[in-house]
């Protein structure tokens, strides 16, 4: 549309100045005649064409001059945006292959733990199936169905306890594991700080086995540090998509004494860890009081250990309160649990060098939270108030909950929890 307006102004104005040049033309005529009146209006008609052509370029000219510039200048800045977006992607390449190779370094980290606890998982089997006197039939061992505590009354001699090895030997074959997570609470705000991880056996009827029931036959059988690794995978897969919501959430990982003392597999465990420390501010690791006073310097410097990279020891089980707060601040301790009842009315027959209302000013002196579990009613709450308690455990605030299936699976298949499928609970 432009260029139809830009040639209708110049025929125009060729018109108007063919017009003025005849015009004086014939002016001329009337004093020098019709000749040179017209030669002189045809060259003067040619020479204003010419200045204006001569115009017309000159104002092209600087037209395109001034586009010339613009696309210098845009073609610069092209190229420095260019050069931006292929420097940003370098490093967005660098920092995926760099996060890539760690998290293959960890998949492969768990993939030979993995393969070692699997092959360590048989080897014990072998190494105690000899010791066992009678290997009962799965239709021997199975228990009649009803409450857990009839479970474990149903395994009291020597051939029941076998069949509740193999009842513990099937469903670790079978990977029926599963993870159940109590809530840990503030007080007193009552905000959810903490899960607790706790594992559960099932037999081949679904049945619940719990920790108080296979724990013992586990470990005297050396298969408790492979209940222990198969919690501690759970606990790292639900650790970080608990992370990727929020980071204030951390789990408290129970192991077993057996597993501190298993020299064996304790070194895998530090490697694999030491893999994982990303997540030490999630993880706590929980030890029962008579572990870590059985751990010895081997099993103290073990836990130093885990402690050195960032992870966190709490103390659960406590029987004694005559403890040397010093040495677990030295060695890595950072929560002890104390149940409820021992703080509300048991102080002086736990050992207790203070009074309750004291107790929290003596652990804070050493670096440790208080936790009070077996929380079970308000009152013992308001109690816990006055003693001023860091968190809370207990059915009053949650009781265990199975995680669920889809919470569990692996982040990508190469995860170890794709080689022992998931189940879901009870």
């Amino acid at each position: 549309m432009s260029d139809r307006i830009s040639t209708v102004t110049k025929a125009l104005l060729t018109l108007s100045l063919f017009f003025v040049c005849a015009t004086l033309g014939a002016a001329m005529a009337l004093f020098t005649g019709w000749p040179v009146a017209i030669l002189s209006g045809v060259v003067g008609f040619v020479i204003v064409q010419q200045f204006m052509a001569s115009f017309a370029r000159r104002r092209d000219k600087r037209a395109m001059a001034k586009e010339m510039a613009h696309l210098r200048k845009s073609h610069l800045e092209f190229e420095t945006v260019l050069h931006e977006t292929r420097a940003r992607l370098g490093e967005v390449s660098g920092q995926f292959e760099q996060r890539a190779g760690a998290q293959e370094k960890k998949i492969v980290s768990e993939l030979k733990v993995l393969e070692s606890l699997m092959r360590d998982f048989a080897g014990k089997i072998s190494r105690n199936a000899a010791s066992v006197p009678h290997q009962p039939t799965r239709e021997e061992a199975r228990p009649q169905r009803g409450p857990a505590s009839a479970y474990v009354n149903t395994f009291s001699d020597k051939t029941d306890r076998s069949a509740l090895l193999e009842t513990i030997r099937s469903s670790l074959e079978d990977n029926r594991v599963d993870l159940y997570l109590q809530p840990m609470v503030s007080l007193p705000q009552r905000k959810l700080r903490y899960y607790e991880a706790l594992s559960r056996l099932r037999d081949h009827n679904g049945q619940i086995i719990m920790p108080a029931q296979y724990m013992q036959v586990a470990g005297q059988a050396g298969l408790m540090s492979v209940v222990d690794n198969l919690l501690l995978f759970r606990c790292v897969q639900i650790v970080r998509r608990l992370t990727q919501k929020s980071r204030d959430i951390g789990i408290f990982c129970n192991i077993s004494g057996d597993t501190l003392a298993d020299k064996e597999f304790f070194p895998q465990f530090l490697d694999y860890m030491r893999a994982n420390r990303d997540l030490a501010g999630q993880i706590i690791f929980e030890f029962n009081q008579e572990a870590v006073l059985k751990a010895g310097i081997e099993g103290e410097r073990n836990l130093a250990a885990l402690a050195t990279m960032g992870f966190a020891l709490s103390m659960d089980h406590v029987e004694s309160l005559a403890l040397d707060f010093l040495r677990l601040k030295a060695i890595g301790f950072r929560h002890l649990k104390v149940r409820a009842s021992t703080l509300t009315r048991g102080m002086n027959t736990a050992g207790a060098q203070v009074a309750a209302e004291d107790f929290k000013k003596l652990l804070t002196r050493h670096g440790l939270n208080l936790i009070a579990e077996h929380v079970e009613d308000e009152k013992t709450v308001l109690q816990l108030l006055d003693y001023a308690v860091d968190y809370a455990q207990g059915y009053l605030f949650g009781e265990p909950r199975a995680v669920r299936e889809d919470t569990l699976k692996p982040i990508s298949a190469l995860e170890p929890a794709a080689v022992i499928p998931l189940r879901r609970a009870g």
